[in-house]
């Protein structure tokens, strides 16, 4: 196995990984009735446009659980027109949203976007979701990549 290749895999891997921890974080949600994310409660406004609170946080969890398997797909991208683009397609829309998701929050424990919410009352636990993020993010971006350039 080449170098790069280990690389790609690592980094497919680390971004399924990373996917599965949003995963987990949504189900601990969902069980406490929680809206938000670890370290990032949400207002209490917020909970008024959620009808149940539970299966919105399940819905999160499944939405994680197909990134976890869009990643799998980067390990060997097929060069199948009908399973190669959906996975990119998907594949860029996620990172997008994670890494905006990553930089609101961010701005957030900062207060620098305080529309967005309080400044995190347990900061710790706001920094590690922070870095889950940032990881995960930067993961699938490598991996996106490395599959891109592969199948040229």
């Amino acid at each position: 196995m080449s170098r790069a290749h280990k690389k790609h895999l690592v980094a497919a891997l680390t971004a399924c990984l990373g996917a599965l921890a949003y995963t987990v974080s949504k189900v601990d949600l969902a069980r406490e009735g929680e809206l938000g994310m670890p370290g990032f409660p949400a207002p209490a406004e917020a909970y008024a446009a959620v009808a149940d609170v539970g299966t919105a946080q399940l819905a999160n969890a499944a939405l994680g659980l197909l990134m976890a398997v869009v990643a799998l797909f980067l390990v060997r991208l097929s060069r199948t027109p009908l399973v190669r683009l959906p996975v990119l397609v998907v594949s860029w829309v996620g990172i997008v949203m994670v890494g905006a998701g990553v930089l609101g929050f961010g701005a957030r424990a900062a207060g620098m976007a305080p529309s967005l919410g309080a400044i995190p009352p347990h900061m710790p636990t706001a920094l590690a979701a922070l870095l889950v993020g940032a990881v995960w993010v930067t993961a699938w971006t490598i991996a996106v990549v490395f599959a891109t350039r592969s199948s040229r």
